[in-house]
């Protein structure tokens, strides 16, 4: 057990923020420690094999100088003795070859698993992250910290920390080894430890700063390359394709700079090394050679090569580590920013008949200028409100307030009374059914789609949803009807049927209050007259919030109100 412990240990300690520096929160490796403890059994099966293995290793030079003095010894009998050597130099093989395969399976096995919990993790904290973090980076940005950077840490554990206990097992079973033969050559060989250390700090120092530049240069060009695939329409239209083939090119050329420096130094981190070493036990075997018996010789030579390949090794793994240790802090600095408001203490919301209240409501985006200012409004329940007003001026900030996709800096928000910051967030947007203005369908089915949201919707529910929101009268012209698949982001749909799948999805959820933001943006004048038509028994039901510039809409709210310079301007009956 004490085996696994030191295993998590070393894990964590080795992306660890380093002496001296600043602490900060290591969210990503805290729980990362958490879960090797939960693996605590075959940490301590594979350590137990490592050991062992690492102990017949070191067998290998003591038979072999055995091995040598029966060879050089004429005597009767020293034929037989040697038989018997090379059959346990075998048997030694033979073990460290089970436990080096035992050994791996069950630490690459345990990596793994460290490594999906890790990107599972980092998966529901980039869903949990309010919507401003996501609106203020490219989506590539963020792709590239559930890929690259999880892969560099993934491939880290499995390839690199895995061996690190072996390489400082080796080496000191080999230095101690050495010293018992000739303690004053043992010391010799123990100093080349610190030349060691000042060779990879000289060469390393700048591994960690690049493998940084390196991982946000290649997150920039995925960000380009999803950009660029998703305004291909727009691209071939203005005939760009070019232009954006360069821009995607210039960026590709910035990520294998920065790689070719970074390899260059990894790839001489090692050789030299390896040469500083080979060369000082050479340095040491000459020494020997004149003070030591044969026997004792070839057991010192091997062992200083033994002694010899973990220092190259290690140097290897510390500028691993380095790159390693760049991918966690990018991780880090995802996992210090804070989720969207933890509901911890908050009540849920009950079943509410719909009024709201904006109440003294001020709200400013980061990088913007005030959008609401003292903002007074009251929605009775039940009532149709339109919401119009210049672009810009705050409407669809209304909508998110309302589902707290972002808090105000000042006022309240009441639904029935109830200050919608004291209730949990999954109970307060159950009460809200949402039609955005840019449509997001998923790249499934019209039936997935619509049923979005539901736990075990019933069949019956669906269509019913999709016949008040007039989606069954074009499913039946699909060729699979609601198991047709819409393509990426509704591609293969009209906009009109886009929108109707999203408003068939709202209602299914049968909201108390419903927001529609440009609903009709996508439709012709009849579609929009079609439409409104079938809203009308659908808005009697629940509290509406229309954001509309339409003429046809705003006729049908109960009221009107327009929104200038963060206030309320005008309000009045349609």
């Amino acid at each position: 057990m004490i085996g696994a412990e030191q295993a998590c240990a070393a894990y964590t300690s080795v992306l660890q923020t380093p002496s001296g520096a600043p602490a900060r929160p290591v969210h990503a490796l805290r729980f990362l420690r958490t879960d090797a403890l939960r693996q605590r059994w075959p940490l301590a099966i594979a350590s137990a094999l490592m050991l062992v293995g690492s102990m017949t290793a070191l067998t290998v030079p003591w038979l072999a100088g055995e091995l040598t003095l029966n060879l050089l010894d004429a005597k009767a009998g020293a034929f037989s003795s040697s038989r018997m050597i090379f059959m346990l130099l075998i048997l030694v093989f033979a073990v460290q070859a089970v436990m080096s395969a035992g050994n791996g399976y069950l630490l690459s096995r345990t990596a793994e698993h460290l490594i999906s919990s890790l990107r599972v993790r980092l998966y529901d904290h980039l869903q949990s992250l309010p919507l401003a973090y996501h609106q203020d980076r490219r989506r590539g940005d963020v792709l590239s910290l559930v890929t690259r950077d999880v892969d560099t840490l993934s491939g880290y554990v499995t390839g690199t920390l895995v061996s690190i206990a072996p390489l400082v097992l080796t080496f000191a079973g080999a230095w101690i080894l050495m010293l018992r033969i000739d303690g004053f050559l043992g010391f010799i060989a123990g100093l080349l430890v610190p030349v060691f250390f000042i060779i990879v700090k000289l060469l390393g120092r700048h591994i960690r700063p690049l493998a940084k530049a390196v991982s946000e240069s290649h997150a920039h060009a995925v960000a380009v390359a999803d950009e660029n695939l998703r305004l291909l329409p727009i691209i071939k239209a203005y005939t760009r394709e070019r232009y954006e083939a360069e821009r995607f090119n210039r960026q590709s050329l910035r990520v294998l700079g920065l790689s070719n420096r970074l390899h260059l130094i990894t790839a001489t981190l090692y050789p030299v090394v390896g040469f500083f070493s080979v060369s000082g036990i050479v340095v040491l075997i000459w020494l020997a050679s004149t003070a030591l018996a044969p026997d004792a010789l070839v057991s010192f030579l091997m062992y200083g090569l033994l002694l010899a390949r973990p220092m190259s090794g290690l140097a290897s793994t510390w500028g691993e580590t380095q790159h390693a240790r760049a991918a966690a802090d990018r991780l880090n600095e995802v996992f210090q920013i804070q989720p969207e408001p933890v509901d911890s203490g908050a009540a849920a919301l009950p079943p509410v008949r719909g009024s709201i209240v904006f109440e003294n409501v001020s709200f400013a985006y980061a990088d913007r200028g005030p959008v609401l200012q003292g903002l007074d409004l009251e929605i009775a329940a039940g009532e149709t409100l339109a919401i119009t007003g210049a672009n810009g001026a705050g409407k669809s900030s209304l909508a998110s307030l309302l589902l707290r996709f972002f808090d105000p800096q000042k006022g309240r928000i009441l639904i029935d009374g109830h200050d919608i910051s004291g209730v949990t967030l999954k109970s307060l947007r159950a009460h809200i059914g949402l039609v955005p203005q840019s449509i997001l369908l998923l790249n499934g089915s019209v039936r997935e789609n619509i049923a979005y949201g539901q736990l075990s919707p019933d069949p019956r529910a669906i269509e019913a949803a999709a016949q008040a929101a007039r989606v069954d009268a074009f499913v039946r012209t699909l060729p699979h009807g609601y198991d047709t698949l819409v393509g990426e982001a509704g591609v293969k749909l009209s906009g009109g049927q886009q929108q109707r799948i999203a408003l068939a999805r709202a209602l299914l959820a049968d909201p108390p209050i419903l927001i529609l933001d440009e609903a009709t943006s996508m439709f012709d004048p009849a579609g929009e007259a079609e439409f409104l038509a079938l809203t009308e028994d659908i808005f009697r039901e629940r509290t509406v919030l229309m954001i509309t510039h339409r003429p046809a809409s705003l006729a049908l709210a109960d009221r009107v109100v327009r929104l200038e310079g963060g206030r309320i301007q005008r309000s009045g009956d349609s």
